[in-house]
């Protein structure tokens, strides 16, 4: 498991060895070697390999950046697989929070684990064609005298 590295241990103002760095996160020196062949600045190409401090916290922020994705209406991140992901079976639950705001609750294709998100009501129009979405009781019933249900038992 991978770990998220705090850019703000690194002092700006200080010139770090490669051992240093290390110790500061607590990876493998091997680790930081890679940083410097994926593109981290150091001083020169002289042994001791220096980094500079400011250069270390921009590589780790960008690094942070770059592993982050946004998520479309329609997927919920699965902190699992740390991806965003369409739930399984396109089929989720909707519990609200509030009469604004409630939480789509599904599962993971991959993993089979509990993905969520928290979603305005307003909103779930936007994703009803890509999502089989089940409410709760209560607001099918209020949903109900909007659109009417094709089982319904009222019959006009």
């Amino acid at each position: 498991m991978a770990k998220r590295l705090n850019p703000n241990l690194a002092k700006i103002h200080r010139n770090y060895t490669v051992e240093e760095v290390a110790n500061l996160f607590s990876v493998h020196k091997n680790t930081v070697r890679l940083w410097v062949k994926e593109g981290l600045e150091t001083n020169d190409n002289k042994r001791p390999m220096l980094i500079l401090g400011s250069e270390l916290k921009i590589y780790l922020q960008e690094k942070r950046k770059s592993n982050k994705r946004k998520c479309q209406p329609f997927e919920i991140y699965c902190v699992r697989c740390r991806v965003p992901k369409i739930p399984a079976e396109n089929m989720v639950d909707y519990e609200p929070i509030n009469h604004q705001l409630g939480r789509l609750i599904g599962l993971c294709p991959s993993c089979g684990g509990i993905i969520n998100k928290y979603f305005n009501i307003a909103k779930l129009e936007q994703i009803q064609d890509k999502l089989d979405i089940t409410l709760p009781k209560a607001l099918k019933h209020i949903n109900e005298s909007v659109k009417p249900l094709l089982n319904s038992d009222f019959k006009k």
